[in-house]
């Protein structure tokens, strides 16, 4: 059965802000090292929750099959 989302993420990588990035760049790292398609989102849930809000309703319409999700520091 073909996808109707060749070639977009099945994976998102999301994280509260940039600073964030240093706790999962290696989800990058081993994500490129098996060839799967993904996406890097700066979604904050205290700052912009509405945007928190429409990503995670639209994510049953969309080629996302997981969410991964950290913070650093917090």
């Amino acid at each position: 059965m073909k996808s109707k989302y060749k070639n977009q993420p099945v994976v998102s990588i999301i994280m509260g802000s940039q600073s964030d990035w240093k706790t999962l760049v290696k989800t990058q790292e081993i994500l490129t090292e098996f060839d799967v398609f993904f996406e890097k989102k700066i979604i904050s849930a205290h700052r912009t929750p509405e945007r928190l809000y429409d990503y995670s309703k639209n994510l049953k319409d969309s080629s996302i099959k997981v969410v991964i999700a950290g913070a650093g520091g917090a």
